[in-house]
């Protein structure tokens, strides 16, 4: 699919509908000519050399890819309208693109009535469940595992809600002995699972998380950000070794959070909030003299926390799901390529002599060390420290990677023999949220493992 080409199309589609209105005079205050428009847009294009190539499987660092081309000709091509879709008023074509990509989406989970809308982040999402969290219990507080985002915390002081921190086990997965106990204290209303933890991609427990939740009379909110768009593989007949529990108990959750801006092909920003229970809309019931005249049906924004939402992302999702749909054949062929890179390189990492695996992934981060003489803390995290710069600043070949800080707890429990003089260590974290990666793995491997040999020696 060739930008080129699409992209004057945008123009084409917005003159054609103008032209339906009749002509205007533009006003001059805001009018620029091309010739002094030019040396602005050639210092813009300057700035933007001072990036990383999130296009390129070289960056095999943050959770940061390009969007589909079908994303940006949608997102494009509909921002010239500028819809808002905070009502329909706002952006009707785009409301019901919107409430299409929700049905969707919430089959993708299993909801069959799901109610939700997209919104600007993953953050704006969890705070929207959040909130229903605290509407539903305003006397208890919210559970989440130590490895969760650091949004959850960080919300319940927004709400004013007690937080608890859970610890985890090995895996980083949340410790269900530990979440039982403080269940038992009566002081949890809502307990956030997490399918794909942001630094080690681990899948917490749902299907076990979920009766326990209910027997203490809690809700349960799955924060599938990340790893949301793996339940294509986790709910398929071909899981690809995939544990399907997790994945198929999250349609007996109360609410879900995922993000279309990470595996999901969108520009940023594109996250989503999907209730279990269409009632949850009652605790975002307000009056606006002003809006939601239009229709009878129920305006998105009166089921959101937010008020203006570009109704161009909803428009680049739907053109992108018109391409690559919600299935195990469409959109799961992505992501079935990404865990394949992972474990390939998990396996290349088990087998090589200067690099160990961190832990071996569920989904699609891997983590890993620079091994070191000596295989202490101190000398992993500066030889993590080493591989991390020298991999980013080369002047040929170079290759961008990421790093998670360790507390020594958690690397002694993956790694027993490793001496604790520190805290803490830095752990590389690679993730390979581009299925490009798996074609180009060899050589990223390759190159990785020159670079941590040098770290490791380099002292």
């Amino acid at each position: 699919m060739d930008l080129r080409l699409w992209l004057p199309r945008a123009v084409d589609v917005m003159e054609r509908f103008g032209a339906r209105f009749g002509p205007f005079e533009p006003h001059a205050s805001h009018l620029v000519d091309d010739a002094s428009f030019a040396p602005a847009f050639e210092r813009f294009a300057k700035r933007l050399d001072d990036n990383y190539p999130f296009f390129h499987p070289s960056y095999a660092g943050q959770m940061v890819k390009p969007p589909h081309p079908a994303a940006v000709v949608g997102y494009v091509t509909a921002m010239l309208f500028n819809p808002n879709n905070h009502a329909a008023e706002g952006g009707p074509a785009t409301t019901e693109m919107e409430r299409e990509c929700i049905t969707a989406l919430g089959a993708m989970f299993g909801l069959t009535e799901p109610l939700g809308h997209l919104t600007t982040s993953g953050t704006m999402a969890n705070l929207e469940a959040l909130y229903v969290a605290r509407q539903t219990h305003p006397d208890r507080g919210v559970a989440y595992s130590a490895e969760s985002h650091y949004t959850h915390e960080r919300m319940c002081h927004v709400l004013g809600v007690e937080g608890h921190k859970v610890p985890v086990d090995g895996h980083g997965r949340m410790d269900l002995d530990a979440l039982e106990a403080l269940l038992a204290t009566g002081r949890v209303g809502t307990v956030v699972v997490t399918t794909g933890t942001t630094g080690l991609g681990a899948v917490d427990p749902v299907h076990e998380v979920l009766p326990l939740a209910r027997r203490h009379r809690a809700r349960v909110h799955v924060d599938a950000a990340y790893g949301g768009f793996y339940a294509l593989l986790g709910r398929s007949e071909e899981p690809e070794g995939i544990d399907v529990r997790p994945w198929r108990a999250i349609a007996e959750c109360d609410s879900v959070v995922v993000d279309p801006h990470k595996h999901g092909l969108q520009p940023y920003g594109c996250g989503a909030v999907l209730f279990n229970d269409p009632r949850a809309g009652r605790h975002f019931a307000h009056d606006s003299p002003y809006t939601y005249f239009t229709r009878a049906e129920v305006h998105l924004g009166e089921i959101s926390l937010e008020c203006s939402r570009a109704g161009a992302a909803a428009a680049g999702l739907w053109l992108t799901l018109q391409l690559l749909p919600l299935t195990r054949d469409g959109f799961g062929a992505v992501l079935a390529a990404c865990r394949r890179g992972a474990l390939r390189w998990a396996d290349l990492l088990a087998g090589s002599e200067s690099l160990e695996l961190y832990q071996r992934p569920d989904l699609d981060i891997v983590n890993y060390v620079p091994v070191t003489r000596p295989w202490s803390l101190s000398a992993v995290d500066a030889a993590s420290e080493r591989l991390l710069h020298a991999g980013m600043y080369a002047s040929e070949d170079p290759v961008f990677l990421s790093v998670l800080r360790a507390d020594a707890d958690a690397f002694a429990r993956r790694h027993p023999g490793v001496v604790r003089d520190a805290d803490a260590a830095r752990v590389m974290r690679s993730v390979l949220i581009k299925p490009e990666a798996e074609l180009h793995l060899d050589r990223l491997h390759a190159r990785v493992e020159q670079l941590a040999a040098r770290a490791a020696a380099d002292r």
